[in-house]
């Protein structure tokens, strides 16, 4: 097995062993038993005719009940470390990673950037909020035992803490092209002061906040999204994961996904209240510059306002 260098590595690794004795003992049970039956009940000559078997509900309930309470135990044993795995704790340090043939491109919320390597601290919870510029990508860290898919055109999450310091093998553990096998990188698990050395030594950038914020004001965004009455799409002040009614009647969740898609094919689901006049942004920004974006408005804390036009009664729901 590979070294357990992670917070979840035993719990992922005494739930894969639990599933490999269990198809180990009743593999071998079946095959057992199919054997025992063959030379038990061959047929010894060709006027012998077996009994009528009636069946026996003892042996219907038996080998029904223990089925289902293996089963039952490896489906809530997996949801505990499936979901302890994808739910981050609170405070979690964001690093956004974007897969693209063939490397791993992250960057880290002061700023820092990094292609197929990847600093953290040991000891602190570390999320990773991932994307794709082309095709299906899986970061995969066998010795974290987490692996998540990088998907073109969603947002998906994943979190490790790891206490041992060193250096771990990260691959792309889905086909995505000709040169899918050097698309690999390595995690550096540093104690916390050598990672603030290393972090302060990096090159000066803007952090994700301040680069999709000037981004914000160049594409001109800011001229609709306004606090104001009248505005012609809706204020971004705190936005991010509240309710936004839709003009169709219907209400999503404002999560990352929901904010990208809003960027890239604003006419898919338009606000309650105003009009489709948003021109789409695809090809204009690239991935990287929409994970900006999008860390920029999540920013954006305090009460969301609409600043829909006081014209327009119904646009004064909550956006």
């Amino acid at each position: 097995m590979p070294e357990q260098a992670s917070t979840v590595a035993a719990k992922v690794d005494a739930l894969y062993l639990f599933l490999l004795v269990v198809s180990v003992f009743f593999g071998t049970l079946i095959a057992a038993v199919l054997v025992y039956f063959f030379v038990r009940y061959r047929r010894r000559s060709d006027d012998e005719r077996p009994p009528l078997i009636h069946g026996s509900l003892l042996l219907e309930l038996t080998w029904s009940i223990i089925p289902l309470a293996i089963v039952m135990v490896v489906f809530f044993w997996s949801s505990k470390v499936f979901f302890e795995v994808h739910r981050s704790p609170p405070g979690a340090m964001e690093i956004h990673v974007v897969g693209k043939r063939w490397m791993w491109k992250l960057q880290h919320m002061n700023g820092q950037r990094e292609i197929n390597e990847l600093h953290v601290p040991a000891g602190v919870p570390v999320k990773l909020s991932l994307t794709s510029e082309d095709v299906i990508h899986s970061f995969y860290v066998p010795a974290f035992r987490v692996k998540q898919d990088a998907i073109p055109g969603r947002y998906t999450s994943i979190w490790f803490q790891s206490d041992k310091p060193g250096r771990y093998h990260l691959f792309c553990a889905e086909y995505c092209g000709t040169k899918h096998s050097g698309m690999i990188g390595w995690v550096t698990v540093m104690e916390p002061h050598e990672f603030q050395n290393w972090l302060a030594g990096g090159a000066a950038t803007q952090s994700p906040v301040a680069a999709g914020e000037k981004l914000f004001k160049d594409l001109a965004c800011v001229t609709c999204h306004r606090a104001d009455t009248g505005a012609r799409g809706p204020n971004l002040t705190g936005l991010f994961q509240s309710d936004v009614r839709l003009a169709d009647g219907t209400t999503v969740k404002a999560d990352e996904t929901y904010i990208r898609e809003s960027i890239v094919n604003p006419g898919l689901r338009v606000a309650f209240g105003y009009q489709p006049v948003m021109p789409t942004f695809q090809g204009v920004v690239g991935e990287e510059q929409l994970m900006q974006l999008v860390a920029y408005i999540q920013s954006l804390k305090g009460e969301a306002k609409t600043g829909a036009p006081a014209a327009e009664p119904a646009a004064n729901q909550p956006q």
